[in-house]
């Protein structure tokens, strides 16, 4: 239950952000404004790992350490979408 809900509350944001990456694609903007959601995907699952390393400690900190890995995937696969070249 812990990997398994850590999964399922990180998919609202990770599709939320590979959409808004995929449509900053699809919208022929610059790079850096399509690697933005990556970016801050990225911060917002560092800070999630330190709360569930220093912070909490324990089962709870242990769920904010696999929400931030699937939060770091997310991150990870919407970096592959927004460096893909507009054609």
């Amino acid at each position: 239950m812990m990997i398994g809900g850590s999964l399922l509350i990180a998919l609202l944001p990770g599709v939320l952000i590979l959409v808004l990456t995929w449509l900053f694609r699809k919208m022929k903007w610059n790079k850096v404004i399509r690697m933005n959601p990556s970016i801050l995907t990225l911060m917002a699952a560092a800070v999630l790992f330190y709360i569930g390393y220093v912070e909490v400690r324990g089962f709870k900190g242990a769920v904010y350490l696999f929400l931030s890995m699937f939060l770091l995937l997310f991150a990870v696969v919407s970096y592959i979408v927004a460096k893909k070249t507009v054609q």
